[in-house]
């Protein structure tokens, strides 16, 4: 139950983050719900390997590459889904802060509530 709460939040963000951001689009709400589905796979799987692969960037930029490797996952879900796209790395890069912040909040506001 938890990772479909994880999923409607995340797909919920993220159509509400295309209004916001003019480099980000959806042309349904059932296509963000993909992409929240495809992002926790390539998180999952793909997402380690990479960082594994850049470790040595990743400890010479003190952790500052992984905000390069979250654009890298945007992009290859947009790559991968028809209906969702981004205009470009800095579109991409900007939706993955964003995206990883406001989840970030409401996963901490609904662990607190259970508290």
């Amino acid at each position: 139950m938890n990772f479909i709460m994880r999923i409607i939040v995340t797909s919920i963000v993220a159509f509400g983050l295309s209004y916001i951001l003019s480099g980000v689009h959806f042309n349904t709400f059932t296509s963000a719900i993909v992409l929240a589905i495809v992002l926790a796979i390539l998180n999952a799987i793909v997402k380690p390997i990479l960082i594994f692969i850049t470790l040595p960037i990743t400890v010479v930029t003190l952790g500052l590459f992984l905000f390069v490797i979250n654009a890298l996952i945007i992009l290859l879900a947009d790559s991968l889904i028809k209906d969702f796209w981004v205009d470009g790395f800095w579109w991409a890069l900007l939706f993955s802060l964003l995206l990883s912040v406001v989840t970030s909040i409401l996963y901490k506001e609904k662990t607190e509530e259970k508290e």
